[in-house]
């Protein structure tokens, strides 16, 4: 294996990609940071919750978060977390997103970032370390871009309203309690909200509890659960959601998960199973 630096120490590393080893405890939480290169977030085992001022992102395992360089974010692991993070130079690699994006780790892209994090960190350009770093490019450049993400407002009041449903989506007060909270009349909240994110405050928590109910999941925790930690009075109704949502229910999403298939793509023929 490569010798180990920190990520800041990869930051001028004379190569267009540089991989950090990470070996984080459980429930790790990593401070608000940026990088000045442009970092694919990746998970070999657990589950990473990412948060920017433009989302939330829930980075499940067969899944990597793509940030670009000098974008703020901090981190928050869900179980114990190994990952292979790469840092890639923007100034010679042009042909990735100026947002954050999730993409679909495909099984050789999977096998190239490990092979990867075996070499050294100035390895050989024209050699066997070039070659996988720019089969990992070619990769990159045909990637599969998934929405695992809620949208963040921008104002200080209504961040701090969301930064607390991330930590506990489960919570079910009422409009009202979350309008006082931020110091706001009903209709001035609903309506900031909509501005700020686009979408209604009712449907950002719908969305906020599927993706930890996502991040859940591919942690092994079972469907009844992960419904009942998430806020949902039954795992029928949970799975009601989730199927709209993901288009499969949740033991089937779990079972295209362990087969390496996105959301949406496994074989949904169980009816209407409940789950």
């Amino acid at each position: 294996m490569q010798e180990k630096r920190t990520s800041a120490e990869l930051q001028d590393v004379p190569r267009p990609v540089a991989v950090h080893i990470g070996d984080s405890p459980v429930d790790a939480h990593h401070d608000r940071h940026s990088h000045a290169r442009g970092q694919l977030i990746y998970a070999i085992n657990g589950v990473m919750l990412v948060v920017t001022d433009q989302a939330s992102f829930v980075v499940p395992p067969l899944r990597a978060l793509w940030v670009p360089g000098g974008v703020e974010h901090e981190v928050y692991n869900r179980g114990k977390v190994l990952s292979r993070s790469l840092y890639i130079d923007e100034k010679q690699v042009t042909f990735l997103p100026t947002a954050c994006r999730i993409i679909e780790v495909t099984p050789l892209l999977r096998e190239l970032i490990l092979a990867a994090a075996e070499l050294p960190v100035e390895y050989d350009i024209s050699g066997r370390g070039g070659w996988i770093m720019s089969l990992i490019l070619s990769e990159l450049q045909s990637m599969r871009v998934l929405s695992l993400d809620v949208p963040m407002p921008k104002s200080e009041r209504l961040v701090r309203i969301c930064t607390q449903l991330l930590k506990d989506p489960a919570q079910n007060q009422a409009l009202d309690h979350w309008a006082a909270e931020a110091a706001m009349g009903r209709r001035t909240f609903t309506r900031s909200f909509r501005r700020e994110t686009g979408i209604s405050f009712a449907d950002w928590c719908r969305n906020a509890r599927l993706m930890e109910a996502l991040s859940r999941l591919s942690l092994g925790q079972s469907v009844t659960v992960v419904a009942h930690d998430v806020g949902y009075s039954s795992s029928s109704a949970f799975g009601f959601m989730f199927r709209r949502a993901f288009g499969v229910s949740p033991r089937r999403f779990l079972a295209g998960l362990a087969a390496g298939a996105p959301p949406g793509e496994a074989n949904d023929d169980d009816g209407d199973e409940a789950d």
